[in-house]
């Protein structure tokens, strides 16, 4: 018999609410559609499980006893559903400090709502990970290109601040100006950093770039005042480096924050992380 999960989903909820119209509104279809589900059931069972008038919807005999046996098939198949879902795993894939709260509220959530678990990976270029398939997400920061193929889902902006080291004049006069940033040797992480010399028109670049590949390296090459940096002000609340001090930064242009996935890798599970993160991020 060509019985099936949403034929058996639709008897029992019109079954509970002696009605269509309530039932309908419960699975989030049309009335008419509910209505040749239950059709297709009764034609596919030869067997009339509800009898229905104007005004009320009643089990028949046999519908009555196949509730009981529908309700069962449908709890244990729950069961199965989530004994299944505490193994299945979204991996998220990220270079440095993942932004807050955004990301604590949001794994909680789809964790919550999906039964899945989220594993966060650090790696130095997501991106990678993500054309390995070792990722299934990658969070990005700044404006980079993606993988051919791949989706991008921008999240929000994060503001900009300077950073240098204790020695450095910089941590003296207290402030910078974006367009001052020329005259400073700037440390940049080639890999994974939100700024570099193409943050600027070629005639504004900082004169000396030291690159690194890496937010620690990165990190330690500004405390050893090799230059300044220039980062994400989510740096300034997460790093504790005692050899570090940050500046206000004006007129600097936001650093973008986004979700990068491909298309054909775990379609439902990733549509469910992205809706959760939209959502999150507007709170």
């Amino acid at each position: 018999m060509d019985v099936e999960f949403r034929h058996l989903r639709a008897f029992t909820s019109v079954a509970r609410h002696r009605s269509f119209s309530r039932a309908a509104e419960e699975l989030l279809i049309t009335q008419p559609a509910l209505s040749r589900t239950i059709a297709q059931l009764e034609g596919n069972l030869s067997v009339r499980l509800l009898d229905r008038s104007s005004r009320h919807v009643e089990l028949t005999d046999t519908g009555a006893e196949f509730l009981v046996h529908a309700e069962r098939v449908l709890a244990t198949l729950a069961e199965a559903l989530a004994v299944a879902s505490r193994h299945v795993m979204l991996r998220l894939g990220f270079s440095w400090l993942l932004p807050d709260p955004w990301a604590q509220q949001a794994v909680s959530r789809f964790e919550e709502n999906t039964g899945a678990s989220v594993v966060l990976t650090r790696t130095d270029d997501p991106l990678q990970a993500l054309r390995q398939r070792t990722v299934d997400i990658a969070l990005i920061r700044g404006d980079i290109d993606v993988p051919r193929g791949a989706r991008t889902v921008h999240l929000y902006d994060e503001l900009r601040v300077a950073v240098c080291s204790e020695h450095c004049d910089l941590a003296r006069i207290g402030h910078l100006d974006w367009s001052d940033v020329q005259h400073w040797p700037l440390v940049v992480n080639t890999v994974s950093g939100t700024t570099g010399p193409w943050s600027w028109p070629a005639e504004q670049r900082p004169a000396q770039i030291i690159e690194t590949s890496n937010y620690d390296e990165w990190l330690e090459t500004v405390a050893a005042n090799r230059g300044i940096g220039i980062v994400p002000e989510v740096a300034q609340r997460r790093t504790q480096h005692p050899a570090l001090r940050f500046v206000p930064l004006t007129d600097a242009p936001p650093s973008p924050v986004s979700l990068v996935y491909l298309p054909d890798a775990q379609r439902t599970l990733i549509r469910r992380f992205l809706d959760t993160a939209l959502r999150t991020k507007t709170e």
